[in-house]
């Protein structure tokens, strides 16, 4: 007869004194930039010398640089895995020899910026758990890198608390699956307090999965708006990428690139260097990922969106998100990038987007979609595509809104013909450069 299943646990204290009174579990707590908020949970939940072997902080940067090495930024997944990898050796040296047959080391690190003063800085960091499944065994590995949300640093330090908890618990405890593991990791957060884009996985115990996956499911399960995906098609931090860099945005047709997307893209980047800006960074390009648009079992099948998210990776950087309009996608950019932002849309597209209906939340409708998508450096490019494949994406051609000629079949924003009132809102928008055409010669779909 198989021993029980262990007590499962949600609550931060439970969860905390858990740990500490399981006798294999003995680790090292290191933590940077936000108090040592993890510890202190377990420290102050009782029966602590049964799980804390050292709770160390080496919150100046000269200790830190002496202890784990200098030449990284202080909030980034390399510190991390200096720390981690500091730690761990060091504990093993101490301890190995004298009980190691019995226990389970580990060592829990975080490297966190919380709000400065102003509130000007980037809020966020790197966590990350190595552990032993069972004693004398290879150790495993898990990374998060979050984004925090909450309007003051106390309540992200709290915040953070909370995490630190549920990631050593949930290693340990509720690790077999996707699903059970990160809403245990999310016990008594939310999105509005914290963000985790990033979750990585290594070691022996998870040989079978691909944090890829396991990253998607944060997604769908409302732990994060986006993830960024490099031209490897491995999940990266944001900022990675997008650190002050001019960005071209070209938004997908239900999840997959329009017919020549590669040529867009050049057309786009040579519209960008014709108004004479002359940026620091190349443009990045970028294809975006709503999960509102996707069609077929790519809308709930996770290995499907996987799939596609590895196809789309050769044309660019793909960013996958849960936003519904376009300006909620450009203020997550913002986030990391200041410079000009081009977003690239084909005609399709933007007939679609003059329609009221589509605003429906927005008390504003088509004017205040523009007015929030146009609100900093953003201009509109819209790409032409022929008719065939202007009427597999609508369904048809909407009456009465396009120029048509039996010799013409590549139909661009020149073709469009606007109805009152959004006519002189058109006409202003073209007249200002915030809506541009890009031309025949440049995007031939």
């Amino acid at each position: 007869m198989s021993a029980p299943a262990p007590q499962q646990f949600t609550d931060i204290h439970a969860k905390a004194l858990a740990i500490n009174l399981e006798a294999s579990f003995y680790g090292t707590f290191a933590e940077i930039g936000a108090g040592q908020e993890v510890a202190r949970w377990f420290l102050s939940v009782g029966a602590a010398s049964g799980t804390v072997a050292q709770a160390i902080s080496a919150y100046d940067k000269t200790v830190s640089d002496d202890t784990y090495g200098a030449g990284t930024r202080y909030v980034s997944k390399e510190r991390l895995l200096a720390m981690l990898d500091h730690e761990y050796q060091l504990l093993l040296a101490r301890l190995a020899e004298a009980r190691g047959a019995s226990t389970r080391f580990f060592v829990f690190a975080d490297t966190v910026a919380t709000r400065n003063y102003q509130g000007t800085n980037e809020q966020h960091g790197w966590l990350g758990v190595r552990f032993q499944a069972e004693p004398d065994r290879q150790p495993n590995q898990i990374l998060l890198h979050i984004n925090l949300r909450d309007p003051t640093a106390q309540l992200q330090q709290q915040a953070i608390g909370t995490l630190g908890v549920n990631l050593i618990y949930a290693a340990y405890h509720q690790r077999s699956s996707p699903g059970g593991f990160l809403a245990g990791l999310f016990d008594d957060l939310s999105r509005e307090r914290l963000e985790i884009d990033v979750l990585e996985l290594a070691g022996p115990v998870f040989a079978d999965a691909d944090s890829r996956l396991w990253c998607l499911d944060l997604l769908r399960t409302g732990m994060c708006h986006a993830l960024v995906f490099d031209s490897k098609a491995q999940v990266v931090e944001p900022a990675t990428p997008l650190h002050k860099r001019p960005l071209i945005v070209q938004r997908t047709l239900g999840g997959h690139p329009g017919p020549s997307a590669a040529e867009a893209f050049q057309a786009a980047r040579q519209q960008f260097m014709a108004e004479g800006i002359h940026p620091d960074h190349e443009p990045l390009a970028i294809l975006e990922v709503t999960t509102h648009n996707l069609a077929g079992s790519v809308a709930s099948d996770t290995a499907e969106l996987l799939a596609l998210i590895e196809q789309l990776a050769s044309l660019g950087t793909v960013v996958v998100t849960d936003y519904l309009e376009g300006y909620q996608v450009l203020n997550y950019f913002r986030r990391y990038t200041a410079a000009p932002i081009r977003v690239m849309i084909w005609i399709s597209m933007f007939l679609q987007g003059m329609e009221d209906k589509v605003y429906l939340s927005l008390p504003g409708a088509v004017l205040e979609s523009f007015g929030r998508l146009l609100l900093t450096d953003v201009t509109v490019y819209v790409a032409p595509m022929r008719k065939e494949s202007l009427v597999a994406a609508l369904g048809g051609l909407p009456e009465g809104l396009l120029r048509e000629s039996p010799d013409h079949d590549l139909l661009s924003l020149d073709d469009f013909l606007p109805k009152p009132p959004l006519d002189h809102l058109f006409r202003y928008l073209r007249a200002a450069g915030r809506i541009v055409s890009l031309e025949e010669t440049q995007a031939k779909t």
